[in-house]
């Protein structure tokens, strides 16, 4: 999921972004939804589940894959976009290259095997 490098600096709905929580502390990563008042909604999983569930996607087993989430705006600690950083490829590359799928057909199957 290539976003574009000349589409500016904000975070804007369809980004893929890493989400901190606090309270309890949580890290969440995920195509972000809608950012308000109220908090933030996105479609994604726990980062403590990244590494299995691209695993699993990986080896086409059954896990869990990404859901609908709310996070009240009180929680929210930092929402920062998902890039490469230090020479090390953004976690939707390390999906990309370790399933041998893009993102968007991952998200797209996930939906439809949920409906």
């Amino acid at each position: 999921m290539k976003e574009n490098p000349d589409a500016g600096s904000g975070i804007a709905r369809g980004s893929l972004v890493v989400i901190v929580l606090h309270s309890p502390r949580e890290k969440c990563w995920g195509l972000l939804d809608d950012i308000s008042q109220a908090g933030v909604f996105l479609r994604g999983l726990d980062l403590n589940s990244f590494d299995a569930w691209v695993s699993a996607v990986a080896h086409d087993e059954p896990f869990i894959g990404f859901g609908d989430l709310f996070f009240p705006m009180w929680r929210v600690e930092r929402i920062s976009r998902d890039e490469a950083a230090g020479g090390g490829p953004s976690l939707y590359e390390q999906v990309e290259h370790r399933t041998g799928h893009t993102l968007e057909e991952l998200l797209r199957s996930d939906s439809s095997e949920s409906a």
